[in-house]
């Protein structure tokens, strides 16, 4: 049956000589493949169409949709948002493929949710109208509040007294616990600060300097790789650290 959805790139994969092997994170069905052929010919059909699909991309699309294929098919597809800066601006562009990372490695099952499809689309198109000072914390934002999709955010119960966030447990306590994943001091109340935040805007009024930012990334990588099975290591972190001159 023939569906029309939104969609969100997250990885593409030549194929063939003309084609390309999408997945997408769809409002309709969540996290699908799709083929898509001719994308890559040289034919005037196939010119710029590639380019569409790339990750990060917003997509409006018209898919053929059958739930016993692992392979769905694309009949039509455009921009269903188009960036004015995203692709352009280097760091923005870092920041959008440590989104598209972070989905990657956190979807693992094609069930839609549509809570979840609706804040990374938002989170894309904020990202896109954003200045620097709040595109430096982004990344940060993001990840932190991606975790309550996946039922392991944060508790942010931060206070004198309970001042160290215990990453295994995702809670602030009083001791400094038993294993080494813990936050402590300026990244532990940083990290309470960003859960504050519920509108990009206010990124800007947190102050964390490039080694701040450089540490509670690699905390977050721990976080994510306590909770979600084979989660692995972020590529996209050391990329991040060199556009911020990090």
């Amino acid at each position: 049956m023939l569906h029309k959805t939104k969609g969100i790139v997250l990885r593409t994969t030549k194929y063939r000589e003309t084609s390309l092997i999408a997945s997408v994170y769809t409002e309709m069905f969540g996290l699908q493949s799709y083929l898509v052929s001719g994308v890559r010919a040289s034919s005037r059909r196939g010119a710029g169409r590639a380019n569409i699909i790339q990750p990060a991309s917003i997509l409006e699309m018209v898919v053929y949709q059958n739930e016993l294929k692992n392979l769905q098919r694309i009949k039509e597809f455009g921009y269903a948002s188009v960036y004015q800066d995203l692709f352009f601006n280097v760091t923005k562009h870092a920041v959008a493929l440590f989104m598209v990372e972070m989905m990657l490695k956190c979807v693992k099952q094609p069930e839609p949710n549509e809570d979840l499809f609706h804040f990374a689309e938002e989170a894309f198109l904020r990202l896109d109208n954003s200045p620097e000072p709040v595109v430096a914390n982004y990344a940060l934002f993001f990840s932190l509040h991606l975790a309550g999709f996946f039922g392991f955010r944060i508790k942010d119960d931060y206070s004198s007294a309970k001042s160290i966030l215990d990453l295994q447990e995702g809670v602030f306590v009083a001791d400094r616990p038993l294993h080494g994943y813990y936050l402590a001091d300026t990244l532990s109340y940083a990290t309470s600060q960003l859960l504050k935040v519920m509108q990009p805007e206010e990124l800007a009024q947190i102050g964390l300097n490039r080694q701040m930012r450089k540490e509670l990334l690699k905390a977050f990588q721990n976080f994510y790789a306590l909770h979600i099975a084979d989660f692995g290591v972020l590529r996209t972190i050391p990329v991040l650290q060199i556009v911020f001159g990090e």
